[in-house]
């Protein structure tokens, strides 16, 4: 009996945290908390889907009691049996139109749904002269990290996804080394990267980043991808149509932006005699460099997507990358050692500030 009991006390426990925990959602990361016209329609299919399964299985579990409470021994007896319904024409349709309609009931809004969130026809519409109208984004995923180009603005950035509130922003997703999957959860998805073919889908950002409690929000990759698959993240910044607007125009403004080797601050020359072959640092550009565009560096939110943004975070993962993200590819030549290896303390401390300094908006 306390066997039972104890059983019972555990299931109440679960039970009671399952409720409270179910709140814990943020508004940055919760997929039950959309910020996004596919988010929420997403959201409305998994609740129609809930309700029904639940429905199903509250009508099954009842029709279960009452057969156990009426007919169980003590109440009719042990020679009574109960009345033998095989073969009963109407149970047999009861029993089968009853899933064909609420399988009807799911399949429809949710294949309508699907093929909804696959027209991207918009992509390839133009104006009267003849430029895109619509804003699209190349994603390339990467071992671990996230480019994001914007082919029509000319521009490229990496780790941090900008973009403007209230209009569908079209995506190209690939991968450049093995299958990942984009995802940000609070505003819809997920869709995965494929090296041999590319995928495409829109999302919507209803509002701005800026109240959330990190300023940005979270996306993720969702496809077991290697060692460092959990620390794969991107943040996701959205502002209003003419705050995105001088955003590019600000990106555009580092065309031809670069280090200089013979420079006189040793941060500077650090960059471009370490650093510059893999890392661009002008936002103008296309993308395809080894290594994320450093041009926002210091306006984004995480340093390699999960460490604090601060100067001791990046030291730290410029001395030993492959401490923080095992298996990542900022590695020297030969694959056995960081790349930074060979720098001193001080040039450490210097490349740090410099590139904590890297930024479009301050």
């Amino acid at each position: 009996m306390m066997k039972g009991l104890k059983k019972w006390r555990l299931f109440s426990l679960l039970a009671v945290m399952m409720v409270f925990l179910s709140g814990c959602g943020e508004d940055y990361l919760s997929t039950l908390k959309p910020s996004g016209e596919v988010g929420k329609q997403q959201l409305n299919l998994l609740l129609l889907t809930t309700v029904i399964m639940t429905l199903v299985v509250v009508i099954v579990s009842v029709i279960y009691l009452l057969a156990f409470l009426k007919y169980r021994r003590a109440r009719v007896g042990e020679n009574v049996i109960p009345k033998q319904v095989e073969g009963s024409h109407t149970l047999e349709v009861i029993w089968t139109v009853i899933p064909i309609i609420l399988l009807l009931i799911i399949a429809v809004p949710v294949v309508t749904t699907t093929y909804k969130f696959a027209d991207v026809a918009a992509m390839d519409e133009v104006d009267e002269e003849g430029n895109k109208t619509a804003l699209t984004i190349n994603v390339t995923a990467k071992l671990y990290w996230w480019e994001f180009e914007y082919p029509n603005q000319g521009i490229v950035t990496a780790q941090e996804l900008v973009v403007p509130t209230g209009e569908k922003v079209y995506f190209n997703l690939k991968a450049a080394d093995v299958k990942h999957s984009f995802w940000i959860p609070a505003v819809g998805g997920k869709m995965d990267t494929n090296v041999e073919n590319l995928n495409k889908f829109y999302l919507v950002f209803d509002k701005e980043s800026k109240d959330l409690k990190d300023g940005v929000f979270y996306g993720k990759c969702a496809e077991l991808c290697g060692p460092s698959h959990a620390l794969m993240d991107f943040k996701v910044k959205t502002l209003s149509p003419d705050a995105f607007d001088a955003w590019v125009d600000a990106m555009k403004a580092t065309e031809g932006q670069t280090a200089d080797k013979a420079s006189t601050d040793l941060g500077e020359a650090t960059f471009a005699n370490s650093c510059l072959g893999c890392h661009a640092i002008s936002g103008s550009g296309a993308g395809g460099t080894p290594g994320p565009n450093l041009t926002t560096f210091g306006d984004r939110n995480r340093v390699a997507g999960f460490l604090e943004h601060n100067e001791e975070s990046l030291k730290a993962w410029i001395k030993n990358p492959e401490e923080f993200k095992p298996g990542n590819l900022m590695m020297n030549a030969e694959g056995t050692a960081p790349i930074y290896g060979n720098l001193s303390d001080e040039e450490i401390e210097a490349l740090a500030t410099y590139i904590m300094g890297l930024s479009v908006e301050k």
